[in-house]
């Protein structure tokens, strides 16, 4: 990220450096402090312009509701609760959650695609490359949540021996699926395709589950032998846990919903200690790359 010292922000802002110190006074500008000298961040620059900027009557956009679509994330269900921010729900994957932002049924979408072109980095860019493939999103902003373990969920005492997508795929293991359009199936196709198989080589439970700990129930209930899922699902669930990766899991959202009150207030908590402690809770989070911009259109 880069940042602009006081004189360069008044300048790229066309602005006095005496007004530019009165907007930071009042909190009134995005900046920070770091030994004793004020830095703007040139991107929350941008977006706090855009989050100001006047329309004719004939061009105002409806604001979105103050909910947060897309996937299901236990750490993000606790920290929209804990935040004071006022934000709802709703978990119906990261392509529905997509889609409802961009017909602003939404005023962010939790999001993390795995594109089958994808390097060792599973979800490194996909997220970033489906905001940029998105119609009616030019003025789309990516903020990282946190990095998140996605693996098997298993029963206690792995009683099958599964290690892997191959044992599961050797043994016969009966897997339980999440619906087309979340990030773990996406997921799960990027891995059996590195593996020369496809969904069709699996002993799939037909009916797929909404979420994560849906799955982890379909598990616990012996209904079926693994499925993919966080380690945090897992936990809660009291099952065992095979790690397979790492992934980005991003809140995506339109500029000018960056600044709204909501928003800002969920951005935040994320730099609170209270998450990092959270997370470690729960266990399988990294939340260091919580709060950054991964991306602005």
């Amino acid at each position: 990220m880069e940042f602009l010292t006081t004189s360069e922000a008044a300048d790229y802002l066309r602005l006095g450096e005496r007004k530019l110190y009165e907007l930071v006074t009042t909190g009134a500008i995005p900046c920070t402090k770091v030994t004793g000298k004020w830095l703007f961040p040139r991107h929350e620059l941008d977006l706090w312009v855009l989050s100001g900027l006047a329309r004719p009557a004939g061009m105002l956009i409806a604001e979105p509701p103050p909910v947060v679509g897309g996937s299901q994330d236990e750490l993000l269900d606790w920290a929209l609760r804990e935040s004071g921010s006022g934000l709802g729900s709703m978990s119906e994957g990261s392509v529905r959650g997509l889609e409802r932002l961009q017909r602003n049924e939404v005023m962010a979408a939790a999001i993390h695609f795995h594109g089958l072109d994808a390097s060792d980095d599973l979800a490194a860019d996909a997220s970033v490359e489906a905001l940029r493939a998105a119609p009616d999103l030019h003025d789309a902003v990516l903020v990282a949540f946190v990095r998140r373990e996605q693996g098997l969920v298993l029963p206690q005492g792995n009683p099958k021996h599964l290690h892997g997508l191959t044992d599961v795929l050797a043994l016969g293991a009966r897997m339980a699926m999440r619906q087309q359009g979340t990030g773990a199936q996406m997921l799960l196709d990027v891995l059996l395709k590195r593996a020369g198989a496809s969904t069709r080589d699996l002993r799939r439970v037909e009916t797929p589950a909404l979420t994560g700990p849906d799955l982890a129930e379909l598990v616990r209930a012996g209904q079926a032998d693994c499925g993919i899922a966080t380690r945090a699902a897992a936990r809660s669930a009291g099952l065992d846990f095979v790690p397979l990766v790492w992934e980005n899991f991003d809140l995506a959202m339109r500029q000018r919903s960056y600044f709204r009150p909501a928003m800002q207030a969920l951005i935040g908590f994320l730099n609170e200690r209270r998450l990092r402690q959270r997370a470690e809770e729960l266990t399988g989070y990294d939340p260091s790359p919580a709060g950054r911009i991964r991306f602005a259109a």
